[in-house]
């Protein structure tokens, strides 16, 4: 009877860490926006993504069975001051296929899709732009090891909390592991995950507000208080309210693992960016500006020795030519 209660706890504790595993990942700002709609008639399938990483530009696919839509990706850097650009989709068989600009770790783009058949234009998403972050290249020898350890740390974490609620429990064999696959998954193999992908090893506090860094910290004060009050073998039997320690760090850590993944997390200023670029290189085009990624050939001039310099923001209008001659005067 016992071994069957057992085996009940652990399949009850690894239902809860799977079902918060995926709410977790499901709601979180990275989820794919998916979904149909009909263009006049044509069913458009899209799933556009909000997160990409590695090197190259992010692809936005769109299905059109019926080969009589087209459309334009319409987009922008993440707050910033920058006009909508644009960029048309190119058809492959079925597929409508576009790209958005590659930017640095913790880059952001907003961008929505226009879709025409010829008769009227229609908008995904139809009233919202959707946001999507840019990340490092993360080995997957550091990735999977991290993932399989904080699931781990939630699933004994469950299992935990499920025993510190028997009277006579004994929570702490689960309890220590617990915290021991914290710390490896959350506090050792997280931050190198966050260099990787954002090229900071934390930002949460005290040096920022990145929501996952932070509910890892919390998680882990809660489980380091249940453990110095546990710590001794005997310390639960002694001391039986202790175990709601357990409890409530269990509960504590369900808690953190609800909240949606990647909320708040590590976000590149481009006004700032953009200063220090202009400031180190005034006459440069910023590589992170929204431009194609593959530059097209400049323009012959009629005197090849005089080639004018590119524009900082390739979206200004061009200075007139009287007033160039008018300010090249001393």
């Amino acid at each position: 009877m016992p071994m069957t209660r057992s085996i009940l706890f652990w399949i009850l504790a690894l239902l809860i860490t799977l079902a918060s595993a995926y709410y977790q990942r499901t709601t979180g700002p990275t989820y794919p926006v998916d979904g149909t709609v009909s263009v006049h008639g044509a069913d458009v399938h899209y799933s556009l993504t909000r997160t990409h990483g590695g090197d190259g530009d992010q692809p936005v696919s769109l299905l059109d069975p019926s080969g009589t839509v087209t459309g334009e990706i319409v987009f922008r850097r993440y707050k910033s001051p920058d006009d909508w650009s644009r960029r048309a989709l190119t058809r492959n068989g079925d597929t409508l296929r576009g790209w958005l600009p590659h930017q640095p770790p913790a880059g952001k783009i907003e961008y929505f899709v226009e879709l025409d058949d010829g008769s009227g234009v229609d908008r995904l998403p139809a009233h919202e732009s959707v946001v999507t972050r840019f990340k490092g290249a993360v080995p997957l020898g550091v990735l999977i090891p991290h993932v399989i350890a904080m699931f781990l740390a939630m699933l004994l974490s469950t299992r935990a909390g499920i025993e510190s609620f028997r009277r006579k429990g004994k929570p702490r064999r689960q309890a220590i592991w617990a915290t021991g696959l914290l710390i490896i998954g959350g506090l050792i193999l997280g931050p190198i995950v966050q260099k990787y992908a954002f090229g900071a090893y934390w930002t949460g506090f005290p040096f920022g507000t990145d929501l996952t860094d932070n509910k890892t910290l919390i998680a882990f004060i809660a489980w380091a208080i249940a453990l110095v009050a546990i710590w001794k073998a005997d310390a639960i039997e002694r001391h039986p309210v202790r175990r709601w320690l357990v409890a409530i760090a269990a509960l504590v850590t369900l808690a953190v693992y609800l909240i949606p993944h990647s909320m708040m997390g590590s976000e590149l200023d481009y006004s700032k960016l953009d200063a220090e670029r202009a400031r180190q290189h005034p006459a440069v085009m910023d590589s992170v500006t929204l431009e194609p990624a593959v530059m097209e050939e400049p323009a012959q001039v009629e005197d090849p020795a005089v080639v004018p310099p590119p524009s900082v923001n390739p979206s200004d209008d061009a200075i007139p030519e009287d007033k160039q001659r008018n300010g090249s005067k001393k």
